[in-house]
Order: C-alpha cells, then structure tokens, then sequence
C-alpha cells in the first residue's frame, strides 16, 4: 500500500494527466477497428495542422500537403518519408514553436552511435507511460508492485547511489553486475516480486542459472517482460521452467514512443492510439499521434517488421493491429570476400533452423574481417545439428564467406550489458 501511495503522489507531480491518459486507453481497448482507425486519422489530421503551422522543418517538408485532402489513413501516402538522418540534421528545426506548460528531455540510446536529444510535452510522456501501464493491466501488475529490473550496469558511484535511491522509492532492484555472486543475491529478492523486466539475455542467463544450480524458484511472478533486445525463440523453455511465465516483448523507441505490447495470448498489439505504423518494403515507418513538441511523421525508425495481415482475431479480444515480427536492425552489413549481405540473412538462418528442424539456438555472430565470420553458439551442439547450420550459412553466403563455428560459447556483452546477435569491428 505504501508503494502504491508514493506512486500516486510523484505521479502527481511528474505526470499530472497520465491518470486520464490511462483511463482513456483501457476504454479504447474495446474499440473496433473502424473506431480505432476513425480515432488514427482524426489525429493525424490535428498532428499535421500543428506541424505544419508550429515547426519551421515541417513547414517546409509538407508544403506541397493539402491536408483538407488527407481522408484516409491510406492518404498518408501523400506524405514524405522521414529518415533518421534528417531528425537527427534538422532536429532544432523539427522541434515546435509551442509554450507547453511542461515538458521533459528526452534522449535514445545511441545505440546507433548518436544520441538524440529532444523535448517531449507532459501529456505525450504521460500517454506513452499509460500505454505501457495498460499493457501491464494485461498480466493484472501494475508499477508499484515489488519487481526486479535488469539493465546496464556500467554507472558511477554517484550514479549508482542515485539509481538506488530510486529503486528503493518505485519498489525496485536491480542487478548491477552480471556475475554469479550478484545474481544469487538478485535471485534471492525475486521471491517476493510480481513482475521482472529489462534486457531479455540477461533474464534468460538469470534463469538459466536458477534451474543449473536447483535455486528457489520464484512463485509470485505474474509477468516477465523483456525489451531493447530481441527474444529468441530459445530463451522460453529456461525462462518458463525458472519464472512459470514466457517472456512477452514491449517493442518501441524513445522518439516514437510505445509501438506495441505483447498480449496473454502472444499477439503483438500495436498501440494504435498511440501511433501509425507502415509497413514499407519490409521496413517499418512510424507515426507518432500524440507528441507535438517534437513531430514524428512517416519516420523511418531503422528495424525490419513483418504486420500480421490475416484479419485473424486474437482471442484476447483486442482489434488492434497485429505486429507479427519485429525481424532484425536495418544498417549492419556482411561483408564477404566479394559481395555485401544484410545481417539479417543471420536471423532467417537461425529461424530456419527452428522452424524446419526445431532447433533452438543461443548464437552470436562476429566479423572481424571482410570475408570470414564466427559463430559462437552457446549449446553444445551435435554433428548432425551443426551440418544443419552450415547448410543454412552457404545456402545464404555460398563460398562467398569462410566461417568457424564455435559450440559451448560465452558471448560479448556490449555497452551497459547489452547482448548483440550481430558484432562487426570492420569500419566501412
């Protein structure tokens, strides 16, 4: 209860309309899809009006836009495309001459190389964090409840000290170090926590290491939420062995806010409220309906997807669109001895192996240089399973790359201890 108290109140005063935001979200998760997509173009309309009118960068891209002609969402056609360049290049100009009462800077990752800073009104964050808290409604957990949160560890004292303090304020702990010590520690903790979330590799290894060693397993999980990294296929048995729960994707970005959230029945919803989502040559483009401080319309984010395009219903009830995959990070190259590949032939390699021969592998895969690439896989694999991999690999590369398979592995962690499947240290 006491939690609960002191959510409220720092909701309060950080985030004064998010109560309304949520209220508003867990009333439009009944909607039809004609109601939701009647909500979307409404949205769009006013975000095209305000950018147009209030952002020096818009002004000047959506000259040639009528939008008295944009009534259909398939009008946004008529729109340009944005690239992550030109945010990036144009940011201060992008950014609108609105006096919000509040607002709050927001950077990415970087993870890219760069990092982009921009304003984000209050009713904007208060939206995206209601859309998060619905999708957490989903597994009956909300913020307050006891949870265990992984993520980066490389901090400062200082910096360790703060993030402590906030832990101990939002019910909170974290796992600092990723070595076994720490983790029986974290571990632990787990037994009175409802839900854990943060960096799937590493949710996986701390099961991993609950089952290996025979530890208490928790037993008021609800939820196990992974984000920031891809979830593959052969984290679930460990996990739902260790945790009684799969692990469920949040997939977004900080400059396109919440794009969609798993559901009880493994659907990926799209937070249509929140955002429009195209699906352009494999590649996602995205529309934020709710920030006006910082526009973001027909934005390439940079990640291959695949929409569920059936019209299947999902027996959770929900109507909103269905992401189907989030495929892999557009922009990282193979290099071969002649020809250049996108590493994303690496994922269709391994779900190959999954869904042809039900061979579920952990793997990373490093360059170093042009022509040659390693495997580390984490199993300890067989013959037979290893000659199916290596007919996967020239099916893609042909004689075009040598490779080393190494079985049994330890993977490279990379800044703030995040798992990557993909490491090139070839500058190009």
């Amino acid at each position: 209860m006491i939690y609960r108290i002191i959510y409220k109140i720092g909701e309060k005063l950080r985030n004064p309309s998010l109560q309304e935001k949520y209220t508003f979200l867990k009333a439009s998760e009944k909607w039809s899809l004609d109601e939701l997509e009647k909500y979307q173009l409404k949205k769009l309309k006013e975000l095209l009006k305000i950018a147009t009118d209030n952002s020096s960068f818009y002004k000047e891209k959506l000259k040639d836009i009528n939008i008295s002609e944009i009534n259909y969402l398939s009008d946004l056609k008529k729109v340009p495309i944005i690239t992550k360049e030109e945010l990036f290049k144009y940011s201060s100009d992008v950014h609108t001459n609105i006096n919000f009462k509040k607002q709050f800077v927001a950077r990415t990752s970087g993870s890219s190389g760069r990092s982009l800073v921009f304003n984000r009104e209050e009713a904007a964050d208060s939206f995206n964090r209601a859309a998060i808290q619905r999708g957490y409604s989903w597994y009956n957990v909300n913020y307050w409840d006891r949870n265990g949160y992984f993520w980066g560890s490389n901090f400062s004292f200082l910096k360790k000290c703060k993030n402590s303090l906030l832990d101990k304020i939002q019910n909170r702990f974290r796992v600092f170090s990723f070595n076994e010590k720490q983790l029986k520690k974290f571990i632990n903790k787990l037994k009175k926590a409802r839900y854990v979330h943060g960096y799937s590799s590493m949710i996986y290894q701390t099961a991993v290491l609950i089952n290996a060693k025979k530890l208490s397993k928790p037993s008021k999980i609800k939820m196990v939420k992974g984000t920031s990294e891809k979830i593959l296929e052969s984290y679930q048995e460990e996990i739902i062995e260790a945790f009684g729960s799969k692990i469920i994707s949040e997939y977004g970005a900080t400059e396109a806010g919440i794009i969609a959230f798993e559901c009880p029945f493994g659907r990926m919803h799209i937070n249509m409220e929140g955002v429009l989502v195209e699906e352009i040559d494999n590649e996602i483009v995205v529309t934020n309906l709710q920030m006006h401080s910082f526009p973001i319309i027909r934005y390439k984010l940079g990640d291959y997807i695949k929409l569920d395009l059936s019209g299947e219903k999902c027996k959770c009830g929900l109507e909103h669109q269905i992401l189907e995959e989030v495929t892999g990070r557009i922009g990282e190259n193979i290099y071969g001895f002649n020809k250049t590949y996108p590493s994303l032939y690496l994922y269709y390699i391994f779900k190959n192996l999954s869904e042809n021969f039900n061979i579920e592998l952990n793997y990373q895969v490093i360059q170093e240089q042009k022509g040659a690439l390693t495997f580390l896989i984490e199993q300890m694999i067989n013959t037979s399973e290893e000659n199916k991999l290596i007919c996967e690999i020239e099916k893609y590369f042909k004689k075009d790359i040598s490779y080393e398979v190494k079985k049994n592995s330890t993977f490279s962690l990379q800044e703030k201890n995040k798992l990557k499947n993909f490491i090139s240290k070839i500058n190009e």
